[in-house]
């Protein structure tokens, strides 16, 4: 799940193709419904994300009471208007009259604390819990950015790969070579520094143990003349979230896929391509291109059915496109990968979002 930030956005207005009362205001390459005529293009506004959960008085100010995502009808959640994908609010609330939205766009600034707007936080079901203990030396995975909202990440021609998104819960593996100690953790305890004590039922663990993730980590390491190796990748299967790959992760062993590997090598982390390891068979997300970025193939990529199953069992939750290089990127201060995910997903009935 990315970071949530509520921000004021310069606006570029599109004609709705079936609505006469409403057009698309277009923030990065999200783009949301809006009644015709509230916006003209150059202006600013607030956008707030999907994944936000707003406080009753601002969603009735906006007028979408009932009209939300979530028990509590208060969560942004895609949705199809008129047969268009809109994806966030965007708005102009109250809270911020006389603000110069304008300069706050240019100083980034974050509204989400004085909107009282939150970040959903999916439920842990028992099999993804357990104890935990105190991993300081963990090495945590990444919140990765959407491209819709940075498009910029990449420049047209850089050499990129892109792999699918698989719709299952990250598991995060740390090995230490000094004392072949293994940690196991979720991309919500990991970046709490927080590991899960092994337990046979823990479905992290179960992958773990059964794809021999700590042999492949501790061969590496030895490859490499490694201290620290990062192993990140997707559990799945039915019992992990709704999308299962024709995997029964309850009765059987779960499935799994590395999406990426780090290691720390004289005390610098490196991220390397999980394709070209110098060590045995490590399950891998499928890869679905490599080759110069391209925004509207890899937004073309994020659709269809998934492959991981080689039978198209479902719709594909998205991609995931990253420099092959690994290069920094300025626009998100890190790394430069982000993720795109498909509009089938987004607007699904009866889907999960553990954890």
């Amino acid at each position: 799940m990315s970071t949530l930030r509520v921000t004021a956005e310069q606006l570029t207005i599109v004609e709705h193709p079936d609505a006469d009362a409403l057009e698309l205001a277009q923030v990065g390459l999200y783009r949301a419904v809006v009644a015709k005529g509230a916006y003209r293009t150059g202006e600013f506004a607030v956008y707030i994300p999907e994944q936000a959960v707003l406080p009753d008085p601002l969603i009735a100010e906006l007028g979408l009471t009932g009209r939300l995502a979530g028990g509590a009808a208060n969560r942004v959640k895609a949705v199809r208007l008129r047969g268009e994908l809109s994806q966030g609010i965007v708005c102009r609330p109250a809270a911020l009259e006389g603000s110069d939205l304008a300069r706050a766009s240019a100083a980034d600034e974050d509204f989400a604390e004085r909107l009282g707007i939150t970040k959903w936080v999916p439920p842990v079901p028992v099999s993804m819990s357990g104890d935990v203990e105190s991993a300081p030396d963990l090495l945590p995975w990444i919140d990765i950015e959407n491209l819709k909202r940075h498009p910029d990440i990449f420049a047209p021609g850089d050499l990129v790969t892109v792999t699918e998104k698989l719709h299952g819960t990250a598991c995060c593996l740390t090995f230490h070579a000094d004392s072949g100690a293994v940690h196991v953790t979720s991309k919500g305890l990991g970046s709490q520094r927080l590991a899960l004590t092994e337990a046979p039922g823990n479905l992290y663990w179960r992958a773990v143990r059964g794809h021999g993730l700590p042999q492949l980590a501790a061969d590496l390491a030895g490859k490499l003349g490694a201290t620290r190796i990062g192993i990140y990748g997707e559990v799945y299967g039915s019992g992990v979230q709704d999308l299962g790959y024709g995997v029964d992760a309850r009765r059987a062993l779960p499935g799994y896929a590395a999406f990426d590997v780090c290691a720390e090598i004289g005390g610098r982390l490196t991220w390397l391509d999980p394709a070209e390891l110098p060590v045995g068979q490590l399950p891998l997300v499928p890869r679905l291109f490599h080759g110069p970025f391209d925004v509207d193939r890899v937004l073309e990529l994020a659709q269809g059915r998934e492959t991981v199953s080689g039978r198209g069992a479902h719709i594909r939750e998205g991609v995931v496109v990253r420099t092959a290089d690994d290069t920094y990127s300025p626009v998100i201060g890190g790394r430069a990968i982000a993720k795109v995910v498909g509009d089938a997903y987004l607007t699904r009935k009866g889907g999960t979002e553990y954890e």
